[in-house]
């Protein structure tokens, strides 16, 4: 096993954190894991320690990048066609039950019913719920359906670029963003720990993140 082999298997546990955000929104956990280690393995060829960054905040993004592909191909998810097929077999399972039990089954009593798993059945009534596209087909092939997806990796992105904007800094300057932002001192506070006055602290300050609002900009 190569290290790069390595490092990737080390980390599919962050594949399978990124892809659970998705479960149930019409495409199989399978096919979301596939396309999450297609983003890892990305992600590992690419990243670059020397940003000072560790190896899951850079890959994060990439991720899920990969997976949100998925959903947005022309705006679209496409449910598998096995995905359908469980669902008939649901809306059956379903009525069965109803007339024999005067109520509806559980999730749980569906999976049993239909030796499937509880995700799996989920899956399947999630996809179903789904709204259709105006060019939603039906003679048999993939029908292609609408999904919001959270802007999860847009978010990540902008705080990766932020962090990479911080490493930048001279380490003065990176003192006084910790100081402030990240353990939440006052200017006065922040003054007498580095040995400077609140004034300096303040015209200093200003002109940080006057330069980091341009690097983010670009």
């Amino acid at each position: 096993m190569t290290d790069r082999d390595k490092i990737v298997e080390e980390n599919l546990a962050l594949v399978h954190a990124c892809c659970k955000r998705f479960r149930g929104k019409g495409i199989e956990y399978d096919d979301l894991f596939s396309a999450g280690c297609v983003g890892l393995v990305k992600a590992v060829n690419n990243f670059n320690p020397d940003l000072g960054l560790k190896l899951s905040t850079y890959a994060v993004p990439v991720i899920l990048g990969e997976v949100k592909r998925l959903f947005r191909d022309g705006g679209t998810v496409k449910v598998s066609r096995s995905l359908k097929e469980l669902n008939l077999k649901i809306i059956e399972a379903n009525k069965r039950f109803l007339d024999e039990n005067n109520r509806e089954p559980t999730v749980s009593e569906l999976a049993k019913i239909l030796s499937e798993s509880s995700e799996r059945i989920s899956d399947a009534l999630n996809a179903a719920k789904l709204p259709l596209s105006l060019n939603a087909s039906y003679d048999g092939e993939e029908t292609e359906l609408e999904i919001p997806c959270d802007d999860i990796a847009d978010k990540l992105t902008e705080k990766l670029a932020l962090r990479k904007a911080i490493s930048e800094l001279n380490s003065s300057d990176r003192k006084i963003i910790e100081l402030r932002y990240y353990k939440h001192n006052t200017q006065q506070k922040t003054a007498e720990a580095l040995g400077m006055t609140q004034v300096q602290i303040s015209r200093r300050e200003k002109k940080i993140l006057l330069l980091m609002r341009d690097k983010l900009s670009v």
